[in-house]
């Protein structure tokens, strides 16, 4: 049986409850599947990912729990281990080694997309279209800022995909930018 977004999506409502902690999963879906589109890879492969990649840590927040047990579960449920390993590969703590373009970019987004959603929260707009690289790179030097972002983390997943650090946020914004309304961040008025 092939696996769909679709029934991607219904993993990830059935393990996670947090709104947030889905729209973070989208963002990464997001960045995924434009970052398929510009290296010429399967998009779908890719945006199912992103999306999947941190389904079970609502249920599992304790590394290396988060990924495993979420491996486990998509194992039982017929995943491609592709996919499963891929998710696996963005945990430093699973043992997986990154070893190709699609798990180096999950590596890449996943931390960034968190930055960025920060960044665009504390505009008075609330809107990621008003986010530039200028006022991420500004806050980037404030650690006290979205302290949890591992920047060191997304320096070294932009290294090993190849693209420039200031050329991967840039990419990675646009990318969200496109996806505003999904992520809840087309601005206060979009919301109301």
């Amino acid at each position: 049986m092939t696996k769909t977004r679709a029934d991607a999506w219904e993993l990830v409502t059935r393990y996670t409850q947090s709104d947030s902690l889905r729209k973070h999963m989208l963002a990464v879906e997001c960045a995924m599947r434009a970052y398929a589109r510009r290296f010429g890879e399967d998009e779908e492969l890719w945006g199912i990912v992103g999306l999947l990649h941190d389904f079970d840590y609502e249920k599992h927040q304790t590394i290396p729990d988060h990924p495993l047990k979420g491996a486990e579960i998509l194992r039982a449920e017929g995943w491609p281990e592709d996919i499963i390993e891929a998710i696996l590969s963005h945990a430093d703590e699973t043992g997986v080694p990154r070893t190709t373009r699609l798990h180096h970019a999950l590596y890449a987004v996943d931390e960034l997309t968190g930055l960025i959603t920060a960044v665009a929260l504390v505009r008075p707009s609330k809107n990621i279209r008003d986010v530039t690289l200028k006022s991420i790179k500004k806050k980037w030097k404030d650690r006290r800022f979205a302290a949890g972002v591992n920047r060191e983390d997304i320096e070294a997943g932009a290294a090993a995909l190849g693209v420039p650090l200031d050329e991967h946020i840039a990419f990675v914004l646009h990318a969200m930018q496109d996806c505003a309304e999904t992520l809840g961040l087309a601005g206060e008025e979009a919301a109301s």
